[in-house]
């Protein structure tokens, strides 16, 4: 199984040196006679040749590898305790009476150390780095290229961007230029200097493989991919581009084994120093929301709602009082744009709310009865109902094979719905689709029901694609069916 890495140092840094230190490093790799001419002809090319030209990053490490530092963090033991106990065999053991009235130390667990990398963007100090580099830290120390070291304050973190602001009382100190990571190209090439398994100041390259990369646990980070040897304890590096500018902090890698497997994972600068600027004024970070659940678009339910093509959001929850409902977005309404800028996929939708702050107005292009149309929303802030992607249903074809009754005047007022039609038995491809006995239908391709005929007049007009409103233990979600 593919798993998601923080790359905070997990302490592997002696076996690491012991593996290196089990074959000597000239062994590592032998070049066959084939590729050796193969390196001589490339060798042989023009300087000019731009084919076979490659980067030379010394320039850009000698400027900006000063401001790279190293981050040493202790954290105290989950369970660790500072109390004394009375003895250490019990009131029951015949040695207690022995100790009563003397005090024992209960045995302590060793602090928690970890690594990570940060780089300094003011001179006086200030520092970026992953939130989940001094996340529960008790202590922070920073390292600089010349081996002074300073206590770190944490003056700030945002552990749903996963970026944290750190100050050390210095002046004077090397910085960064900040870039833009909208500019970004997939192809571009790209540096990460960091501290990978406690090895500061370490260089490693490659190219952006590709941009607006949403991992599974994070809505609101559209993280650049690359394929730069990434290690834990390169959290909260810096990734350059060729210009020396720093265009993202290095946060994430996909491994099986823990290690480098090609697949590394950067926050945007842009979105770094949106929330940077906001820790170091207030010490928190606000997001805008518009208070509503959703979901993708794929072809079966473009097709049930009447849409050209599967792209936007498709809203299948609207929470009460929220800024969504304030602006009349209604259930079943798809997003296809904010702002005038294209909602491709559901998971972009997210990421711009969030970039937002709180009162900001936005305009919404939605398809609602096979037709677009604009509406105007005032965000809120984001709270405990948030922006969220409602997952993929699943969707086969078939014959619609459900057995539906109304809900009685009770179910209603406990399922807390105006109407619906609640599962009896499921066959066909309403099964094969995942709905259940016990689920309540509340529409079809947006009407609401509230009797088996009403739900099947809906299906007959539907052409072959169906949308129902499903709602399973609380939560409300479209899930289509293809009728042949």
């Amino acid at each position: 199984m593919t798993i998601r890495t923080a790359l905070r140092n997990p302490l592997v840094a002696a076996a690491f040196g012991a593996l290196l230190g089990a074959a000597p490093l000239t062994a590592i790799y032998t070049l066959r006679p084939a590729e050796a001419a193969n390196m001589a002809v490339t060798a042989a090319q023009p300087p000019g040749d731009v084919s076979v030209a490659l980067p030379d990053f010394t320039p850009l490490i000698k400027r900006y590898g000063p401001a790279v530092v190293k981050i040493s963090v202790i954290e105290k033991a989950a369970g660790s305790s500072t109390g004394q106990s009375q003895n250490p065999f019990g009131p029951s053991s015949p040695f207690a009476p022995f100790f009563h009235g003397f005090p024992f130390q209960a045995p302590q667990e060793a602090p928690v150390r970890g690594e990570g990398s940060g780089f300094i963007i003011r001179p006086d100090g200030v520092i970026l780095t992953n939130a989940h580099v001094v996340a529960g830290a008790s202590k922070v120390t920073v390292e600089l290229r010349d081996r002074r070291e300073y206590p770190g304050k944490v003056i700030g973190m945002d552990k749903v961007s996963d970026v944290a602001v750190v100050k050390i009382d210095a002046n004077d100190l090397p910085t960064v230029q900040i870039g833009n990571s909208a500019s970004l190209q997939v192809g571009q090439w790209v540096l990460a200097i960091g501290a990978p398994f406690g090895f500061d100041n370490t260089a490693t390259a490659g190219i952006v493989s590709a941009k607006g990369r949403l991992l599974p646990d994070s809505n609101y980070v559209p993280f650049i991919q690359t394929d730069v040897p990434i290690n834990p304890g390169n959290s909260g590096g810096p990734l350059f581009n060729m210009a020396g500018q720093v265009v993202g902090i290095n946060s994430q890698i996909y491994s099986r084994s823990g290690g480098y497997m090609g697949l590394s994972f950067s926050i945007p600068i842009n979105v770094a120093m949106h929330v940077a600027d906001q820790l170091l004024a207030s010490g928190h970070v606000r997001r805008g929301e518009l208070g509503i659940l959703i979901q993708p678009v794929d072809q079966d339910l473009a097709d049930a709602f009447g849409l050209p093509k599967p792209e936007g959001a498709l809203v299948a929850t609207v929470y009460p009082g929220s800024a969504a409902a304030k602006a009349g977005l209604k259930q079943g309404d798809i997003i296809l744009a904010m702002n005038g800028k294209r909602v491709q996929t559901s998971r972009q939708l997210p990421v711009r709310v969030a970039s937002l702050l709180p009162g900001t107005l936005v305009h919404l292009t939605i398809w609602r009865n096979h037709a677009e149309r604009t509406i105007e929303a005032r965000l809120g802030s984001m709270g405990a109902a948030t922006l969220a992607s409602a997952g993929n249903p699943q969707h086969p074809g078939g014959r619609l094979g459900l057995v539906v009754r109304p809900l009685t005047p009770d179910e209603r007022q406990q399922a807390n719905v105006p109407g619906g039609l609640l599962v009896q038995q499921v066959s066909g491809p309403a099964e094969d689709a995942g709905i259940e006995p016990g689920d309540i239908v509340l529409s079809a391709n947006g009407h609401p029901v509230s009797s088996a005929m009403q739900l099947h007049d809906l299906v007959s007009k539907s052409h072959g694609h169906v949308a129902l409103l499903i709602q399973r233990n609380g939560v409300q979600t479209f899930v289509p069916i293809q009728i042949q």
